[in-house]
């Protein structure tokens, strides 16, 4: 019989693979992953998705909703303030930006490190703090207030103004990248054919940067279309729609109607980030990893005008921080310009009084140890775990959906499925763990990718070499995987206290009387026209923002450090 069995073909053999305790656990953890993902994300937009074709008592009444909301006299008008309000600080801050990077990148002017310092320091603040700074500078009682010859700053010009500081560091970065992977040797070949500065430029730079400022572009639109924070500080009388979303569910509770601008809210963010998806998969294939990296020849002219131009930007953008710090100082401003640490004293402004600042601190160091296992485990078990493909491809395309999801859709979300009678769930809602689950989610993306990139680095035959060592899986990651990724571990973690510290969005429709946060205490503060409070404790988030970020890097360095000394002892 056994020869029988044998002596059969191949293709007529039915083998079966059996699975060990450690394979079927292992997916047992893909499952549970892909469960918070559908409880976390997809159910609460399925839910707002409804609640858009409902009416308030349930029952579907499929585009009547959005035929009612078109139909107010200022719809469109709030609508095509987004967008004019989106592409003007898009266009604005790419050209700043792109001028920075090329100044940081294709000369040899002095400080280029101090000035990209300077240029990352936005994101260490919330979108709060520099519509309070430019009231300060550019108000109707600012310090230079005539700069703006006789036209107000609440409205367009104030939010094009602080919007474009808010995103200067994302397109930076971006373009940053796209310009340090220029191929010298392309620059060489332009200088043996005699060709002029400018025509290098717009035949060599500029086209290699077309990906870098093509997926700029669409990040910033993004940013901006759904930014909260400028727009509830500056805006004044002047709609766009994040701010009709907040007046709408937390002015009216009208949830219906807010259920249709989130979703109005959603489509052009999730336009442009596909957008920025195909450029860089474009950008992806077009990388030659044997480019060379360019190294700019001296030039007096073009250094000293390179420096000229970064020393204004970083300039001010310092002096938006600078301004901000003053501001919380004041006494009495414009009144009392005599220094105080009054405004600190938040007991006396507000009835949490120092409670927002904890539940940040709360929050922040919850989603930072939450999402760092959730998001490091789960990227280990999609990257490093054979089996279940098309599970794995559900998930990974799941991971992806929280960067196109706008804050502000993802939190109203969360109110439509966590407050539902019927949600056995229902009970974190009101709870400081909402906040953390929510905060997790629509962070999730970066973190991820992050994650993805550094498993990828490592040797695929470590977990072959553990099996034949007869160890299991869950002692090579332990032993191995998590000591080799820590540093990858940290700046995930440093990246998840940050922005919970500095986010808002989403938020300011999940928070309760007992876990309210210093960015949404910085927006009631500022409703109830105390800025010097919400300066105040605006800049405390600053501070402990770039605590953290100086701690994550003097971490690293000793990693680093240490890892170069046993090197060392090694060789």
């Amino acid at each position: 019989m056994v020869n029988q069995i044998l002596a059969a073909p191949v293709s007529a053999r039915k083998i079966r693979i059996g699975f060990s305790r450690e394979d079927i656990l292992l997916r047992l953890c893909l499952v549970a992953l892909g469960l918070f993902l559908v409880v976390g994300l997809l159910l609460p937009v399925y839910t707002l998705l409804s609640k858009g074709v409902q009416d308030v008592n349930g029952n579907f009444v499929g585009l009547q909703n959005f035929v009612s909301y078109f139909q107010e006299p200022s719809v469109s008008v709030v609508f095509w303030n987004s967008l004019r309000i989106s592409l003007l600080s898009t266009l604005l801050t790419l050209a700043f930006a792109g001028a920075y990077a090329f100044a940081l990148t294709h000369s040899r002017m002095p400080g280029r490190t101090f000035f990209r310092a300077v240029a990352l320091v936005p994101l260490l603040t919330p979108s709060l703090l520099p519509g309070i700074a430019l009231i300060y500078l550019f108000g109707n009682q600012g310090f230079f207030r005539g700069a703006l010859m006789g036209h107000s700053l609440y409205g367009p010009i104030g939010i094009v103004m602080g919007e474009v500081f808010f995103t200067f560091p994302v397109a930076l970065l971006i373009v940053l990248t796209s310009l340090l992977t220029i191929d010298r040797r392309l620059y060489e070949a332009a200088t043996a054919l005699q060709a002029g500065r400018l025509r290098v430029f717009f035949t060599v730079t500029l086209p290699a940067m077309r990906f870098g400022l093509g997926a700029a572009f669409f990040a910033t639109f993004t940013k901006v279309f759904t930014d909260f924070g400028v727009p509830v500080v500056v805006g004044g009388s002047y709609p766009v729609l994040a701010t009709d979303l907040y007046q709408k569910v937390i002015g009216g509770f009208d949830f219906q109607m807010g259920a249709v601008v989130g979703m109005l809210l959603f489509i052009p963010a999730a336009i442009a980030f596909l957008g920025g998806q195909l450029l860089q998969r474009g950008r992806a294939n077009g990388i030659d990893g044997r480019a060379v990296v360019y190294v700019p020849a001296k030039s007096r002219g073009r250094d000293l005008a390179c420096f000229a131009f970064c020393a204004v930007v970083a300039l001010a953008i310092l002096s938006v921080l600078v301004m901000a710090v003053l501001g919380s100082l004041f006494k009495l401003w414009p009144y009392n310009l005599d220094l105080s640490l009054a405004s600190y004293n938040f007991a006396e402004h507000e009835p949490s009084g120092w409670g927002a600042y904890r539940n940040s601190l709360r929050l922040s160091a919850g989603v930072a140890v939450f999402g760092t296992a959730v998001v490091f485990f789960g990227a280990y078990l999609l990257e490093r775990v054979p089996g279940a493909s098309w599970l794995r491809g559900a998930i990974n395309f799941f991971c992806m959906i929280p960067l196109a999801m706008p804050g502000m859709v993802l939190g109203l979300s969360y109110i439509f499925f966590f407050n539902s009678p019927s949600n056995p769930l229902g009970g974190i809602y009101g709870t400081m763990t909402i906040l953390i689950l929510s905060t997790v989610v629509h962070l999730y993306t970066v973190p991820h990718l992050t994650a993805l990139t550094a498993l990828k680095q490592l040797d695929p035959g470590l977990e072959a070499v553990g099996s034949s060592l007869k160890v299991s899986r869950f002692a090579t990651f332990g032993r191995v995987i998590l000591p080799v990724c820590l540093p990858t571990i940290l700046r995930i973690a440093g990246y998840l206290f940050m922005n919970s510290m500095t986010t808002i969005s989403a938020l300011v429709f999940l928070y309760s009387a007992n876990t309210k946060v210093a960015t949404v205490s910085v927006v009631l503060l500022n409703d109830n026209a105390m800025l010097g409070p919400a300066a105040a404790m605006s800049v405390l988030i600053v501070a402990t923002s770039s605590t953290v970020v100086g701690l994550q890097w003097l971490l690293m360095h000793g990693l680093l450090r240490r890892s170069q000394a046993w090197r060392g002892r090694e060789s």
